[in-house]
């Protein structure tokens, strides 16, 4: 039998509540469910539905989006939320994930100060594994930088790829904020990758959170290599849309997102568009001694939702086609790339 032109990974796309922000969680299912998205990572933080997990069962019944990952309170403005004891965070982050379906807490490593729970941080993660079923998939952060200055303010590393822990979470803004090479970083998670926070930035020592393909990330390289991989978790959008003029144009940056991954996430088998997976290219995250197992899905692409559609007639525009479309200054992915804006920093 031929292979199929197109091989459709079973990995997710999810919408990080955090990425319609300033408007609320509630907001982030409805525009889920709108442009197709397959579920949320829900954002616990100062919103109060953030927090309460009936409220968000409510939401992912009434909208049809599950909730796929569930991000620990673990940023400077959320110190109080659920509790000022990390471990109690991570054991309430976990209760909710337990109790919503989801398969994934995502965590920070500690902020330096906080320097008993950062001394445990790493044994208790993996006690922390050992009692359930969802994975601790521990976030890489950046050293703040102010002019020439910089200062490490996570422990024990913002580089959490040099450390031992069961699974982590990979975020191209946070990798563009430190200066990272991202693939090297992701080859070093290995076979613990199990989770990833989509987003673009340009290196500014702001974390950026821009739409994929508007920086210079090798976010296409990366699903590519999820893509013929097998990977098994979940590819999260966390992008910054704070300065987006009206919630139309919110929903066309999100569509575009979208658009991107589900294009790049589907390679033909062996080769990527931008020909990561070729023979003789090794997968990016994985190390040469980790056998690429294949995808296991060879199912047709599905049709676009309308907000894709939406996105690739954008795209269009951008390029100088004609289109009814709003000119959002996106880009076709593989062509050069088109900085509408640069939106300020974000905690993530």
């Amino acid at each position: 039998m031929a292979e199929p032109v197109v091989r459709i990974p079973e990995t997710k796309v999810a919408l990080s509540t955090a990425s319609v922000y300033p408007e609320s969680t509630a907001t982030a299912f409805e525009i889920a469910a709108r442009l197709g998205y397959d579920g949320v990572e829900v954002m616990v933080w100062t919103d109060p539905v953030s927090q309460d997990i009936e409220a968000l069962r409510r939401l992912s019944d009434h909208h049809g989006i599950p909730v796929l990952a569930v991000h620990a309170p673990c940023l400077l403005i959320t110190q109080r939320v659920w509790s000022t004891d990390p471990w109690v965070k991570l054991q309430r982050a976990r209760a909710a994930a337990e109790r919503l379906g989801a398969s994934t807490v995502v965590v920070h490593p500690p902020f330096r100060w906080q320097r008993q729970y950062a001394r445990d941080f790493v044994r208790g993660i993996w006690r922390m594994a050992d009692e359930t079923d969802v994975r601790f998939a521990v976030e890489n952060m950046y050293p703040w930088r102010y002019r020439d200055r910089e200062m490490p303010a996570y422990a024990p590393d913002w580089d959490v790829s040099r450390h031992d822990y069961r699974h982590f979470t990979v975020d191209l803004s946070h990798t563009a904020t430190s200066r990272s090479d991202a693939l090297e970083m992701v080859a070093r998670m290995g076979d613990r990758l199990g989770h990833v926070h989509l987003a673009d930035g340009n290196g500014s020592a702001k974390d950026e959170h821009l739409v994929p393909g508007r920086g210079t990330q090798p976010c296409a390289e990366v699903l590519e290599g999820l893509a013929a991989s097998g990977f098994d978790g979940h590819v999260v959008i966390e992008v910054n849309t704070r300065r987006a003029m009206s919630g139309a144009e919110r929903e066309a940056d999100l569509a575009e997102a979208l658009a991107y991954t589900r294009l790049h996430l589907a390679s033909p088998p062996g080769v990527g568009a931008s020909g990561v997976g070729a023979p003789g290219v090794p997968v990016p995250y994985r190390t040469p001694a980790s056998p690429v197992s294949p995808a296991s899905s060879a199912s047709p692409a599905p049709a676009p939702s309308a907000g894709e559609e939406e996105a690739v007639r954008t795209r269009g525009r951008a390029s100088g086609r004609t289109s009814d479309a709003p000119d959002t200054s996106a880009r076709t992915p593989g062509a050069g790339r088109a900085q509408r804006r640069t939106p300020g920093a974000r905690p993530s």
